[in-house]
């Protein structure tokens, strides 16, 4: 009987280990630019056209992360020459996301690295890192350091001295009417009203500005790759780190949001915010 069950373990670590490097492409998503309900498999090819394709996530809803997966798995399955771009991680953590894909860091230290970096549970990414690992996808570092955005948070963009804006262009609060309401939105849920909301605002837009700016560098320095960006859905909509790529750069990009009844649906978002938007999560 124990050797039973022993052999049932077995078979269903099996069945999950195979599950989690077969992505499920008959995934319906939803085509915004064409206005119709398709399938991942019919979208990879498309997908695999853009240099930079956004995956929005709330942060804690483990389906987005899922989703995030099977998108990397997809592309990676098809061929593309795949590196993640991470809103979890600052920009200066690079070393220690190379380390952890180079097999020379062990998974605690890599786990105690995250939280430096990040607050959601390290559970519901976990999947996605060792999958990264396991295939030598490369992890890229998007964010600023923390002293950054809490300054400008607190004391506004031009705050910053001309080397801490770096790269950064000249940020105001002037978004449009959707991304706004993201922004009040954010705001009300992070800042409790002790924040200057004009401050808050630019701290968000330097966030853009800075997850583009990095995405764009890694991409100047390795020219086949295609970087599937994870970040929150705020972020990912056309009106935020897309528009900052397009205000430095042609390179083709993609966003494809996931459904949240109410919040993220077929009635409430349009081709203007996402190019696909994945169903039934």
């Amino acid at each position: 009987m124990f050797n039973k069950i022993i052999m049932g373990v077995i078979v269903l670590v099996f069945a999950a280990s195979c599950l989690a490097n077969h992505p499920d492409l008959s995934q319906p998503i939803l085509d915004l630019n064409r206005d119709q309900q398709t399938m991942m498999s019919e979208v990879i090819p498309e997908l695999k056209k853009n240099r930079i394709i956004l995956v929005g996530e709330h942060h804690s809803q483990k389906t987005h992360h899922m989703v995030q997966l099977m998108v990397i798995q997809a592309l990676y399955q098809s061929g593309a020459n795949v590196a993640i771009g991470l809103e979890m991680f600052r920009h200066d953590s690079q070393n220690a996301l190379d380390r952890w894909i180079a097999g020379e860091m062990a998974e605690n230290e890599f786990e105690r690295t995250y939280y430096d970096n990040w607050n959601f549970p390290y559970s519901a990414y976990r999947p996605i890192f060792k999958y990264a690992k396991e295939k030598k996808i490369p992890l890229v570092g998007l964010n600023l350091p923390r002293k950054i955005t809490r300054q400008v948070s607190r004391r506004g963009f031009q705050s910053l001295s001309k080397k801490e804006k770096g790269e950064l262009s000249e940020v105001a609060c002037r978004v449009d009417e959707a991304y706004m309401k993201y922004i009040r939105k954010a705001y009300g849920g992070h800042a409790h009203g002790n924040l200057n909301f004009t401050y808050f605002c630019e701290a968000q837009l330097v966030w853009d500005n800075a997850m583009a700016i990095n995405t764009l560098d890694y991409l100047s320095a390795n020219p086949d790759t295609v970087v599937v960006v994870l970040t929150g859905t705020g972020h990912a909509q056309k009106a935020a780190i897309p528009r900052q790529i397009r205000s430095r750069s042609p390179m083709p990009y993609a966003v494809i949001l996931p459904e949240v009844p109410g919040m993220l649906d077929a009635h409430t978002i349009g081709k203007e915010d996402a190019d696909y938007l994945m169903l039934d999560l």
